[in-house]
């Protein structure tokens, strides 16, 4: 699934983009992306993409 751009996405769509990318997968020794959220949910994680303020590859984690 290619990265959706804010002017060619709704907020609806970038949400289930980071919904689908980011989903728990219930294998937290093997996975880490908690550790790369550090503990925040996607949808937290990612706020400003979804609300359109930002681009996906402009947010920063750490």
């Amino acid at each position: 699934m290619e990265v959706l751009k804010i002017k060619e996405s709704t907020r609806e769509q970038r949400e289930e983009y980071i919904r689908v990318r980011y989903a728990c997968k219930s294998d937290c020794e093997n996975c880490g992306m908690c550790k790369v959220l550090k503990g925040k949910t996607p949808e937290i994680a990612f706020a400003e993409y979804i609300e359109g303020s930002k681009e996906l590859s402009d947010i920063k984690l750490w």
